[in-house]
């Protein structure tokens, strides 16, 4: 296998040319420099085959263009959290996870710290040049006091906070068996830098720890500064706030050991108590007299209303009958008077996205909803709402059907005023034919399994939502 590092970047020129061998990083940047020292750890332990790099979100978001190893890209500040994912599905795996100073220790600081204490053997490079390199230029948490940047102009000032101590931070817990700041602005600096991302490597190859490296590194552009002034900025600024060396190295004995996780389809369903016996399937065909290919539904009232629930009982309806169906539930912080919506889509073959801004059908518990949504639903959709609460209806369309239902009177009159939301999903039924009524019967016994004396209610909560969306059809 070749070294480490790829011998073309192809990101630049198709690699061909001299563009093909550098880097997009600016002059006197220092993650090429940090990305050279991970590339020759990685080929001096012999773990390149068993590498796998997190890419995070920043100037060194193309890192999977420079290192030969495995590579997965994380959502801004996540690189922790993804790399925790990484290594539990293969222990046997090098997990790198690799983050500047504003994805590890603003928006990520969370993860970091949870992987950090979780102490599992992983590898953490935190690139720390005081500044938002990539958005341009904006305070980083760990920008310096009196330091200018694009959102502090005039410098840092007690009002924004004090700069973050990433190193010192992370050393305070009691999950990482290795942590120290480093530096890259002259040649002995540098050479403790790669003896410390080597050590981080080795660590984690023995099972032994977590270990996390801070490299103070220069970002010239932002400072406005040559490299060389930058270097110097570095070495007398920025290590007068983050002193330089090991803040933690305790010693461990190996100990990581998950065994090989199995994910035959077998076990991975007995581990959730899921079963591989096919649910039975009533409808004959999709319901392609709503949409040819993937039906839209909205359901939306306050939280408490249950809109959560019949979403995903029609979405466990659809996926039974053999579709792909997917749920995305939309809620404010309050159980019981916030908003609540729910988008659930069911496709013939595949849902391409899974949001549902203008429905097919809309199920509307409540005037708000009802007055939000209800414009929005398709020409010839259907907008099914509840006639106990909402008095006026919004002008729509002309071609899209009106059905009202009283959901919480008869719910009441069943004595049980939570079930509204089920003949709410009746009343779906019978005005769309989305799924024949056995359909939803075997999604509801699902659903309540563990509470089976529930189940007759829902079914007669269902049988009247039916009837009643019947009797205002039938006036039409």
């Amino acid at each position: 296998m070749e070294g480490a590092f790829y011998n073309r970047f192809e990101r630049h020129a198709h690699g061909e040319g001299l563009k093909g061998h550098s880097t997009h990083y600016c002059p006197g940047c220092g993650h090429g420099l940090v990305h050279k020292f991970m590339a020759e750890a990685i080929d001096e332990l012999g773990i390149q085959d068993r590498t796998i790099a997190v890419s995070p979100v920043g100037c060194s978001v193309f890192l999977y263009y420079y290192l030969d190893v495995g590579n997965t890209q994380a959502a801004h500040g996540r690189a922790p959290a993804v790399a925790l994912g990484h290594k539990m599905a293969n222990p046997d795996s090098i997990v790198l996870s690799y983050q500047g100073d504003g994805d590890l220790a603003s928006i990520g600081l969370a993860e970091v710290m949870q992987a950090a204490q979780l102490g599992l053997p992983m590898t953490f490079i935190f690139i720390n040049n005081a500044v938002y390199g990539m958005t341009g230029g904006q305070m980083a948490p760990t920008t310096l006091m009196d330091m200018r940047t694009t959102t502090t102009p005039t410098g840092r000032t007690r009002l924004t906070g004090e700069p973050l101590k990433v190193a010192e931070t992370i050393a305070q817990l009691d999950g990482p068996m290795y942590v120290e700041r480093v530096a890259l602005y002259d040649s002995k600096q540098r050479n403790r830098a790669k003896k410390a991302i080597t050590k981080a490597f080795r660590l984690q190859a023995e099972n032994r720890g977590l270990a996390f490296v801070e490299v103070l590194a220069e970002c010239p552009t932002h400072l406005k500064m040559t490299p060389v002034e930058a270097e110097k900025w570095v070495e007398k600024a920025m290590t007068a706030v983050f002193p330089l060396g090991v803040k933690k190295d305790i010693e461990v004995e190996p100990w990581f050991d998950l065994g090989t996780p199995n994910f035959e389809p077998d076990a991975m369903a007995a581990a959730i108590g899921a079963t591989s016996d096919s649910p039975e399937r009533f409808a004959e065909a999709f319901p392609s007299h709503l949409d040819a290919h993937d039906v839209a539904i909205k359901f939306a009232g306050a939280g408490g209303d249950g809109a959560q629930t019949v979403a995903a009982l029609t979405a466990r309806a659809g996926i039974n009958e053999g579709y792909d169906s997917t749920y995305i539930p939309s809620y404010g912080p309050e159980s019981r008077g916030g908003t609540s919506y729910a988008d659930v889509h069911v496709a013939e073959e595949e849902v391409l996205s899974p949001a549902s801004p203008e429905p097919h059908v809309l199920v509307a518990f409540n005037a708000p909803s009802m007055d939000k949504f209800a414009p929005h639903v398709r020409h010839g959709g259907t907008v099914i709402y509840d006639s106990s609460v909402i008095e006026k209806v919004p002008e729509v369309d002309p071609s899209i059907r009106m059905v009202g239902v009283p959901c919480t009177q008869i719910a009441l009159d069943l004595g049980k005023a939570m079930v509204k939301n089920v003949v709410a999903l009746g009343a779906l039924q019978a005005a769309t034919g989305l799924f024949p009524v056995a359909t939803f019967h075997q999604a509801m016994a699902q659903a309540l399994k563990n509470h089976c004396a529930l189940l007759p209610l829902n079914e007669e909560a269902f049988h009247w939502g039916q009837e009643g969306a019947k009797a205002v059809l039938g006036e039409e």
